[in-house]
């Protein structure tokens, strides 16, 4: 007489991979950091990071030993994410002032992650920031002085720099919307940066609601 086949065992549910759980954790106290360094500048604490990822205040300087290192992992997630969302912008594609607003768009998108870097003065990876960041806007405002939409006295490095930094500068101070933000922010740049501005028939600045306060919120800063 044959035996009955044993019942196998209820498999245990799966724990996620070591790595992805940390890769999670390390996601959630990131976001959190930018937040809070958004929020409250050098005023913010690791303790304060922990508590608004909603983690041990361990946990946060097992990942990040201490605020430099979590400075350089937020720099890290603002090229990274700049870099992708430059390169979805399609500089090359577009004539030059609509590539500039592109590339505030793109930029302003990085949100908080940007803001708490340039307002840290933290410096990225400088090959990332080449690859991802100087390069396409240089290229853009290369094209921009061969053409004469810009001025042809100030290296695309000072431009890219400019742009970068006002947009640090803005960010903060506006009450704006993004929409405004992004046009304000371009309307500012290309006012600085422009090339013959008769001879091309420009008519100036943007005409943007709520673009003097902005204005005033940059030269204030």
């Amino acid at each position: 007489m044959s035996q009955p086949e044993p019942t196998p065992p209820t498999p245990l549910p799966q724990r996620p991979p070591r790595h992805a759980l940390q890769e999670r954790v390390s996601a959630a106290i990131l976001e959190a950091a930018a937040r809070t360094l958004a929020s409250h500048g050098e005023q913010a604490s690791m303790n304060d990071v922990a508590v608004a990822a909603g983690v041990a205040r361990a946990t946060v300087y097992r990942y990040f030993p201490n605020r430099k290192a979590l400075l350089e992992a937020l720099a890290g997630v603002a090229v990274s994410d700049a870099t992708s969302r430059l390169a979805a912008a399609r500089l090359d594609e577009v004539e030059v002032n609509e590539g500039v607003s592109r590339a505030v768009r793109a930029l302003v998108e990085v949100g908080e992650y940007l803001l708490v870097v340039t307002r840290e003065r933290v410096r990225p990876d400088p090959e990332q920031f080449e690859q991802g960041i100087n390069r396409p806007l240089c290229r853009l405002f290369e094209r921009g002085r061969a053409s004469g939409a810009l001025r042809d006295d100030v290296p695309s490095s000072w431009l890219t720099e400019s742009l970068v930094g006002l947009i640090g500068s803005v960010l903060p101070a506006t009450t704006l919307g993004k929409e405004d933000t992004i046009a304000a922010i371009s309307s500012m740049f290309l006012d600085g940066v422009r090339g013959s501005p008769r001879a091309s028939g420009s008519t100036g600045a943007l005409s943007t609601p709520g673009l003097d306060d902005a204005r005033s919120a940059f030269l204030s800063s």
